[in-house]
């Protein structure tokens, strides 16, 4: 099933690298989300991404917006990438049932057994406002999440 714009984003319940539940519905009328889904912890363009998110400041991670990185890696590989590289925002393990939650989405790789390279913008409503879903070996423009931000009036 694709997840489009305009659709309610489905909610899910998935452990941070700190070992605590995250829901999606827990940000509905707080914060908009950025739902980044990506392969598998510690590859090259993973660790790229996740580092600009981490190096954005505030504009993917602050009192306007949070984002939600997602792979079916576990929840304890998270926590060693996450204290390894700095991420201080939640990395959370879709490792079982393994990839329910990029199923849900409909970005799960039933060829390799991992999540695409998608991202969600979810506004403050729990509307989807944007979509973006490349291959697993494509990076993304991190700026169109700006954009995107921008557009629902968050960040810069």
């Amino acid at each position: 099933m694709a997840i489009n714009v305009g659709d309610e984003a489905p909610d899910f319940e998935l452990l941070d690298q700190h070992l605590e539940t995250v829901r999606l519905s827990d940000y509905r009328g707080k914060k908009a989300v950025v739902i980044v889904f990506h392969p598998m912890a510690f590859s090259g363009i993973c660790t790229t991404e996740m580092c600009n998110i981490r190096d954005a400041g505030e504009t993917f991670h602050g009192d306007e917006v949070e984002t939600l990185a997602i792979s079916i890696d576990s929840k304890h590989v998270h926590r060693v990438w996450a204290e390894q590289e700095g991420f201080d925002f939640p990395m959370l393990s879709d490792f079982w049932p393994h990839g329910a939650v990029a199923k849900l989405y409909g970005v799960f790789n039933e060829d390799v057994g991992l999540a695409e390279r998608a991202t969600f913008v979810v506004d403050k409503d729990g509307v989807v406002v944007w979509v973006e879903h490349n291959g697993i070996p494509d990076e993304r423009d991190q700026q169109t999440w700006r954009d995107a931000l921008a557009t629902i009036g968050v960040g810069s």
